[in-house]
């Protein structure tokens, strides 16, 4: 329908809605860093050019007959999954489309999940499944790709999913491609050049973080794999010889602050370093002047990555061997995490403490306890980020008894409301969040981290730690002490709201609550008197909090820390009153004797 024909009311909202839209997209660049903003900046000029007909042209036109080097993916999928797909259903993001229609861009479908479509991490899936029919799926789904696809468009041409699809692709060729017919080679071939081409053009394209890091993990792919291509495997390592000390902080830690990316971006290192490597033996197995020589080896950087982040990685880790959920983190599967940390060091020790990246572990006995000691990633980074400062997790043995809500990553429903003070185990003044939470993602206000600092006697093992989150709006700071006894079965908190200053000064009167959120196999009841709270683990242990000088209730909540999965849950709230003098709450976490006949 032309415009002019279009209802003079409708045109009006639809005008409003991308003036909305403009304005928002505004205000997110103008948070990030320079150089980001004015990368994500250009991409987006770029954009009305790669629509035009004629874009198409200035792409190459050759196309390679075979790989230089095949690439072994030893990640494996979910024949689960893989079985719904063979059924033409897909579940991304949160949500499930079956039969979807158009096939690469359903109706209704969210940003986050049509990424994980056009990114082609499910072949992995399919190849769990096995068997031809799974083969030929995959080669339907990659040929109808390759049909639909042809020239550019925004969601299938994303630098980030165009990353990912080509490192899956050359990943899983020898699953799908390997055995195909020579048409279909011939197809694959030209559009993976095709598309590192123009990969090559836009990166950075204000990608920043993991994001970038997978990105280039596709480009440098297909600078090894694809012949004559050692331009852009150059290029993309010298993107990602800046990146690394930039993203991999002292201690290892990834400098989103989250547990998950954390060990998404050690994978995908982990491959270019085996890639590299592969490609490196091929060329000095052939003559000078063939399609392998000149090929690079694994850079030190890249090697030092790997090797500093693998035992951050283990100090995640709870007694199940999964990950903690902090910043839009998930479980994980624990064989998962222990695949990754096998290819990337083997025995590397969990590592007790992280400073650069904010993060604390105490383990005794059977105890486990892990907190976020830092402050939010910085912006550029913070996009997922949660304000959860001093959050803290808990596991007894193989047992999650403390938690924070976790993250439904890309499910739009859920994007808030996981990013909240209240849905971590933390203390949350005035029902106000420690950081400013932007609608966009990222940080306004955000808080700093003014203490942290750790001590060990006799096994027994200390923490003090505070932020000035709660400094702006109410004059107060957060400070929390934890203490963990030697045998792991004593663990004493205390969560204190101070006037500003070492010698106080004003402060506004709010109510405050403390919160911890259980696993949601635990059971939970509030004794009689309400000054404690009876825990029981699945497996029988017993534990008891008791607190004082605040009113201990236990509510609802929700668990979100396994993909896939949203369960109810309980959480046991202490309520509480800061004066101008602030507050002071003592609590403790006591392991309940069983008892005998």
């Amino acid at each position: 329908m032309p415009a002019r024909d279009i209802p003079y009311p409708h045109r009006i909202a639809s005008g409003g809605r991308a003036l909305a839209e403009a304005t928002e997209h505004l205000r997110t660049l103008a948070r990030l860093p320079t150089a980001q903003a004015l990368a994500r900046l250009a991409y987006d000029l770029k954009r009305p050019i790669f629509a035009l007909p004629f874009y198409r042209l200035s792409l190459p036109g050759f196309t390679p007959l075979t790989l230089a080097v095949s690439p072994s993916d030893a990640w494996p999928g979910d024949a689960r999954q893989g079985s719904d797909i063979l059924q033409g259903s897909f579940d991304f993001a949160g949500r499930r489309i079956t039969h979807s229609a158009p096939s690469w861009a359903p109706l209704g479908a969210e940003p986050a999940w049509l990424a994980e479509l056009h990114g082609f991490a499910w072949l992995r899936d399919l190849r769990a499944v096995g068997g031809d029919g799974a083969r030929r799926c995959a080669r339907e789904l990659v040929g109808g790709w390759l049909t639909a696809h042809e020239s550019w468009t925004a969601a299938a041409w994303d630098p980030l999913a165009t990353g990912r699809r080509l490192s899956h692709w050359l990943g899983c060729y020898d699953f799908f491609a390997a055995s195909a017919e020579i048409s279909f080679r011939h197809r694959l071939h030209r559009s993976m050049t095709r598309q590192a081409q123009h990969l090559g053009r836009v990166l950075p394209a204000g990608l920043a973080g993991a994001d970038l890091i997978a990105a280039l993990k596709g480009l440098i792919y297909a600078g090894v794999c694809l012949p004559d291509s050692t331009g852009w495997q150059e290029q993309g390592l010298a993107i990602l010889s800046r990146e690394l000390p930039r993203q991999i902080l002292g201690d290892g830690v990834h400098a989103e602050r989250n547990p998950a990316r954390h060990m998404a971006v050690l994978r995908d290192l982990i491959d270019l370093r085996a890639l590299l490597h592969k490609g490196e033996v091929l060329a000095g197995r052939g003559a000078a002047g063939e399609v392998h020589a000149g090929r690079r080896g694994v850079p030190a950087g890249l090697q030092a990555a790997v090797e500093a982040m693998a035992p951050a990685l283990r100090m995640f880790r709870h007694g199940d061997g999964g990950l903690a959920a902090f910043n839009g983190g998930t479980e994980e599967e624990g064989w998962q995490v222990d695949m990754v940390l096998q290819r990337a060091t083997g025995r590397a020790r969990a590592q007790s403490q992280a400073p650069d990246g904010g993060f604390q572990r105490l383990f005794a006995g059977r105890t486990v306890v892990l907190v976020d000691a830092g402050a939010p990633p910085p912006p550029g980074l913070d996009g997922v980020a949660h304000a959860g400062t001093l959050s803290l997790e808990i596991s007894i043995g193989r047992e999650r008894m403390i938690v924070n809500c976790g993250a439904r990553p890309g499910d739009p429903g859920w994007r808030q409301a996981q990013r909240t003070t209240a849905a971590h185990s933390t203390l949350i003044a005035g029902d106000t969040n420690s950081g400013e939470l932007l609608e966009t993602g990222g940080f306004g206000r955000r808080p700093r981290v003014r203490r942290c600092k750790r001590a060990e006697t006799d096994g027994n093992l200390w923490l003090d730690m505070s932020h000035t989150g709660y400094q702006r709006p109410f004059g107060l700071r957060h400070r929390r002490r934890l203490f963990l006894a030697a045998d792991g079965t004593d663990i004493r908190g205390e969560d204190r709201l101070q006037p500003r200053g070492k010698t106080g000064g004003k402060s506004q009167a709010c109510d405050f609550t403390i919160r911890f959120h259980l696993h949601p196999d635990v059971k939970a009841s509030v004794a009689q008197g309400g000054d404690s709270a009876l825990l029981r683990l699945a497996k029988g242990g017993g534990w008891q909090l008791r607190a004082a000088a605040v009113r201990v209730s236990l509510e609802p909540s929700v668990y979100l820390g396994r993909k896939g999965e949203i369960r109810r849950s309980q959480q046991i709230v202490l309520s509480g009153h800061a004066g101008p003098d602030g507050a002071n709450v003592k609590w403790a976490l006591r392991r309940i004797a069983p008892q005998r006949d």
